[in-house]
C-alpha cells in the first residue's frame, strides 16, 4: 500500500477542519444573535407605557403614543469582532448622548427657549437604567443555548 492510500484512510478518521469551523460560525451566529433577541426583549419590556416619569434607578417610562421609543432598542451580530451589540439607536442621525444619560445619569446640554431665543442649558438625570438590568436578568439563560448548538 502506498503511502498516500495510508494517509487517505488516516483522513477519513479525523475530522474536517474547515466544516467543523463553518459549523461552528454559523453556531456562534445563530447563538449570539438569539442572545441579543432575548436581551433586546427584555429591555423592550422593561419600559411602561405611561404619563408618570420613572423613579430614579427604575426603567424609563415611555411618553409618547404607540412603540416609537421602544422599537429603536435593536440588536447586531458583528461579524468583525464576532460579538452581538444590543442597545437603543440614534434617530435621524443626530448625535446625541441621551441613551447613555438615561442609562447611567449625567449631564447634558439642552436647548431651551427664553421669550424668543434659545439657549443651551446643563441638565442633570439620574440613572434609568434598562440595559444593564436587561442583560444581568437573561444571563443564566445564555449558556444552555451553547448547549448541542455545534452538530455534524
Amino acid at each position: 500500500m502506498s503511502s498516500f492510500g495510508l494517509s487517505m484512510r488516516v483522513k477519513q478518521h479525523f475530522f474536517d477542519r474547515k466544516k467543523v469551523r463553518d459549523q461552528t460560525d454559523r453556531a456562534e451566529r445563530k447563538v449570539l444573535s438569539r442572545a441579543g433577541a432575548f436581551i433586546r426583549r427584555r429591555a423592550r419590556s422593561s419600559i411602561r407605557r405611561r404619563k408618570k416619569s420613572s423613579k430614579p434607578g427604575q426603567p424609563p417610562s415611555a411618553h409618547v403614543r404607540g412603540n416609537a421609543g421602544i422599537k429603536n432598542i435593536l440588536f447586531a451580530y458583528d461579524e468583525r469582532s464576532r460579538s452581538v451589540v444590543v442597545g437603543p439607536v440614534k434617530l435621524n442621525g443626530k448625535a446625541g448622548d441621551a441613551p447613555r444619560v438615561l442609562e447611567e445619569g449625567g449631564t447634558t446640554s439642552l436647548q431651551r427657549r427664553r421669550g424668543k431665543k434659545r439657549v443651551k442649558v446643563q441638565v442633570a438625570y439620574p440613572a434609568f437604567p434598562y440595559m444593564g438590568p436587561a442583560l444581568e436578568a437573561e444571563l443564566p439563560k445564555l449558556p444552555p443555548l451553547w448547549r448541542d448548538s455545534v452538530r455534524g
